[in-house]
């Protein structure tokens, strides 16, 4: 039987008392739901993200293009809402691919410790001694379809979206398997567990059944506020060119195209900034909340208050 974990009812009710977890909530609700809503906007407005009027270049916000258009003459807002679609896919599929990944690493770690973990733990450690940035940039910079890749994945369109997924799974994983190794570490000497041992469970039963939804709550927090961190690293490689690319769009990439008319058309850099800042804010206070809801210890000062 495994151990008693926090009731969903009492949980929901600590993190929504939270004024920061309720805005931060607003926020991604309102951008996530304006990204779903754009190809209805689209239909509505009779236009296309992607359709280039160089006769209509850098027009100011008209009832025809409520934020204007790009040095291209396409409409602003349609590419902020297509881009939010791309941006905020590419930060919860790479977040949620790199806390399985690291979950999985951390559980095996863990649980079978010995030489197993160290060898697991020294391989993170070599991840994380390596700098971040310019070891994405590299990655980034490789053809996939030199490695092996068939070319209707390597030259498809949406090959970037793939790319930095897995590139993001490939280097984030450090941080989500050393919390679950730590939580496996305090679990695994646990009644339960050695009850699952006694009646002959066997390892990934255990790990699986046992141990991983006791270690749910750690992964949950690491993983929103991983989000924000993928999404600023989307951005990143899509200013250098090395990301999400044209004709599609994405927050990152439209600070790339506008980085050249920053001062004759700057609302074209600040709308996708504000949409990333408003993203990774929301984001990380959205994971302090959940911290915070999870904690035992401010569990029991709520409920002494």
């Amino acid at each position: 039987m495994s151990a008693p974990g926090i009731r969903r009812r009492d949980f929901a009710a600590r993190l929504w008392r939270r004024p920061g977890a309720r805005a931060a909530v607003l926020v991604l609700a309102l951008l996530a739901g304006g990204a779903l809503a754009a190809p209805v906007l689209a239909g509505l407005m009779g236009r296309d993200a992607e359709t280039v009027d160089l006769l209509a270049r850098l027009a100011p916000p008209s009832l025809a293009h409520p934020l204007g258009t790009d040095e291209l003459g396409r409409d602003t807002l349609l590419r902020l809402l297509y881009g939010g679609r791309v941006s905020l896919l590419v930060g919860l599929v790479g977040a949620v691919a790199a806390a399985t990944l690291g979950t999985l690493i951390g559980l095996v770690a863990g649980y079978f410790g010995g030489r197993v973990d160290a060898l697991l733990m020294r391989l993170c450690d070599g991840f994380l001694a390596l700098p971040l940035l310019p070891l994405l940039i590299v990655l980034a910079a490789i053809d996939p379809a030199k490695l092996g890749v068939p070319q209707s994945l390597a030259g498809g369109d949406d090959a970037s979206i793939y790319r930095i997924v897995a590139l993001v799974a490939l280097v984030g994983w450090t941080g989500v398997s050393r919390l679950v190794r730590a939580t496996v570490l305090s679990l695994r000497e646990r009644d339960f567990v050695t009850a699952a041992v006694s009646i002959g469970a066997g390892p990934w039963r255990i790990m699986l059944r046992h141990l991983l939804p006791n270690a749910l709550s750690p992964i949950l927090v690491a993983t929103t506020l991983a989000v924000g961190s993928v999404i600023l690293v989307e951005s990143v490689l899509s200013f250098l060119g090395l990301g999400i690319q044209p004709p599609m769009a994405s927050w990152g990439s439209m600070l790339t195209n506008a980085q050249e008319l920053i001062t004759t058309a700057p609302e074209l850099a600040v709308y996708p900034g504000l949409l990333i800042f408003a993203t990774v804010v929301a984001c990380n206070v959205l994971g302090d909340a959940l911290q915070e809801a999870i904690d035992p210890q401010q569990q029991a000062r709520e409920s002494g208050a």
